[in-house]
């Protein structure tokens, strides 16, 4: 039986792989080219192949198997990645690419930046619509620049300026001449002045007539595959959280043990600050009398991400007075600075749940906003069981008000 060493590492210690070269001859044209000419062993090292990714693909070769239970996101995408150089084409177009899609699509948006430049080091491109990517890209550059007025006709230059400059690595990737008129003048035109003079002259221009010469540089029209990649419904339209924090705090209301189907967890927006304003009033406007609601917080400076359940509904008031249930609930979720999100159940019935006409919402003593852009957490408190902070105040960089729909 003919043997091959395989050695795969991207930094020492290496480790190394045995196959068989006929094997790996048969499912891969890039280890056909390397095998052509070798002989019964043969040692190939793959330096930029991450470790944990070459196991997957060994276990994957031998029995047409892949599991990414318990994988990590990045671990995945390393993946997607290793195995476009080593060209098993049907990892990477039909399982990974389409299991990264369906499942882990808040991962990829919220690690936009380095999902973008990676692709660009591969052959392949963006599979969508380019006003889709454009609209896609404002919304990540406002999330990631601080004092926007939430209505754009109140941005000052100096606003526009600060969008471009956090824009400044994504703008020139767009191919705007692919852009439909309409929604040049309806999507992009509001915010031309994040592309300069120049380039605003050239799209105008292009689009007045075809024979207009232009001096930007903008990249040709995408290669768009024969392949249709699937289309996904969105369970929870956030800028705070993904899709499995929104399955992980479903599982918690209704007390499951592990989280649903990130699929099947609808979520209704009612406020966000930054759009409706952070004020007393726009959150009794737009979130009275509405059951089931999470308010979802991140926390200025430390991206914190914190919030509450309210399985009763809020109500405004001549002064604050508080509600009696068992089934609220605070917590602080999962981020690249928590390794695994706190759940703090109710433990006192008494004083779960508070609000008033004049101040803001309150979860009991231990977690309340005051209807500005500050909030206080009470380490102390004796209504829920858990801590999860220590006892300070902090400011809002953002928040969000859900209703919990009913799942089918």
């Amino acid at each position: 039986m003919r043997m091959i060493e395989e050695s795969c590492a991207r930094m020492k210690p290496i480790s190394i792989f045995k196959s068989h070269k006929l094997i790996l001859y048969q499912r891969s044209s890039f280890f056909r080219q390397k095998l052509e000419s070798a002989n019964n062993v043969f040692e190939i090292s793959l330096p930029n192949i991450p470790v944990e990714s070459f196991k997957i693909i060994i276990k994957y070769i031998y029995t047409g198997v892949i599991s990414f239970e318990n994988v990590e996101n990045s671990t995945i995408f390393d993946l997607l990645i290793s195995s476009d150089k080593l060209d098993f084409d049907e990892l990477v177009e039909y399982i990974i690419q389409t299991y990264l899609i369906d499942n882990n699509a808040s991962w990829l948006r919220l690690n936009f930046a380095q999902v973008h430049n990676t692709s660009f080091e591969v052959d392949n491109d963006l599979q969508v619509e380019e006003i889709e990517i454009w609209e896609k890209v404002i919304q990540w550059g406002k999330a990631q620049t601080q004092d926007l007025p939430s209505v754009l006709e109140q941005w000052t230059d100096e606003n526009f300026m600060t969008l471009k400059t956090t824009l400044h690595n994504c703008l020139p990737l767009i191919r705007y001449l692919q852009i439909p008129v309409n929604d040049i003048l309806t999507k992009v035109k509001p915010y031309r002045r994040i592309l300069g003079q120049d380039l605003w002259d050239d799209i105008t221009a292009k689009f007045m007539t075809s024979d207009a010469v232009i001096t930007s540089n903008i990249l040709p029209a995408r290669k768009k595959l024969s392949i249709q990649l699937p289309t996904r419904e969105t369970s929870i339209e956030s800028c705070i959280v993904n899709e499995e924090h929104a399955a992980e705090i479903s599982s918690w209301i209704d007390r499951y043990s592990s989280p649903y189907d990130v699929t099947k967890t609808p979520y209704k927006l009612l406020l966000r600050g930054s759009r409706d304003d952070f004020t007393v009033g726009s959150f009794h406007r737009l979130c009275n009398n509405i059951p089931r609601t999470v308010v979802i917080i991140k926390v200025d400076g430390t991206n914190e991400i914190l919030g509450g359940y309210n399985p009763l509904v809020w109500q405004s008031s001549s002064s604050t007075g508080y509600l009696k249930t068992a089934d609220s609930f605070i917590f602080s979720l999962k981020t690249n600075n928590l390794s695994s999100s706190i759940l703090s159940r109710v433990k006192n019935i008494e004083g779960v749940i508070g609000c008033s006409s004049t101040k803001g919402l309150y979860f009991g003593c231990c977690f309340y906003m005051k209807g500005t852009r500050e909030c206080d957490y009470y380490r102390g408190c004796s209504v829920y069981d858990l801590s999860f902070r220590h006892s300070q105040n902090f400011k809002i960089d953002e928040y969000e008000v859900f209703q919990i729909l009913k799942r089918d």
